[in-house]
């Protein structure tokens, strides 16, 4: 009895919590002049007319290619950074190490605004103002620490035996790493790279203040059909659907290299 009363709490609350997404995903396949009645219908012929049009009628596979190239960019780019940061700060500790690894945390906790602000007169001045490069440098910026942080974490578990090894058979530091290192750092690096990945797929302040129309990203794209008419209302909870799914798809795949991820760094001997 206890288990079927924890059961179905339990699934009370992950329904309340997937309310929103099913409300969407719900009004997005209703006909347009039912989707929004007060009180709502709840019996209706599902229909796809709402992503036949967001694509028809939208330049909305323009904003999904910015997104994904934005993404995948600079979740590279924050990797091939923060690897070799991670792995120097976390094989020569000291008050200088310490002192960067504050800093880069106090920059990720500044409010977003105070950095976003200096970064949209940067970009104007250098003329690269709603570029993809403007955007996806910002996200390497805003990200980096984070991925610093986790990737150092997943470092300091690895035993520093194996890299003075490595140089005795005569490999150099930066050898060390690449031969060494990182392929043992597979799962860690995979895990950041999924939560790069991830933060800059759906963000939204960055490219709504980097971006006007050559860059722009998804979720601006949603935020500038909403308030319209009742078609673009609904063609912007087609793009969040549109948007979800493949977070929520990626999430589920990623799941169990997450997992090993964060439980492994170390090495079994």
């Amino acid at each position: 009895m206890k288990r079927l009363l924890i059961g179905m709490f339990l699934l009370l609350f992950c329904l309340m919590m997937l309310s929103p997404v099913l409300w969407t995903l719900a009004s997005v396949t209703k006909p347009t002049n039912v989707a929004f009645l007060n009180p709502p219908v709840f019996t209706w012929i599902p229909t796809l007319q709402a992503f036949v049009d967001l694509w028809q009628t939208t330049n909305f596979y323009l904003d999904l290619l910015n997104t994904v190239i934005v993404a995948v960019a600079s979740t590279i780019a924050a990797l091939v950074l923060g690897i070799p940061a991670a792995y120097a700060l976390s094989r020569f500790p000291g008050w200088i190490s310490a002192l960067l690894l504050v800093v880069a945390l106090i920059f990720r906790a500044l409010p977003r605004f105070s950095i976003l602000l200096p970064m949209y007169d940067l970009a104007q001045q250098l003329g690269i103002y709603d570029t993809r490069f403007a955007v996806g440098a910002a996200l390497v910026a805003i990200n980096q620490p984070f991925s610093i942080w986790l990737l150092r974490n997943f470092f300091a578990e690895i035993p520093s035996s194996l890299d003075e090894a490595a140089m005795i058979d005569g490999c150099s530091r930066f050898q060390t790493l690449l031969r060494v290192m990182i392929p043992l750092m597979g799962p860690g690096i995979l895990t950041a790279g999924i939560f790069m990945f991830l933060f800059a797929f759906q963000e939204y302040l960055t490219a709504v203040i980097l971006s006007n129309v050559d860059a722009r990203t998804v979720p601006v794209f949603i935020a500038t059909q909403l308030g319209q008419t009742l078609p673009m209302l609904q063609q912007a909870g087609a793009a969040s659907v549109l948007l979800t799914l493949p977070v929520i798809a990626f999430a589920l795949i990623a799941q169990k290299y997450m997992v090993a991820g964060l439980n492994a760094g170390s090495v079994k001997g």
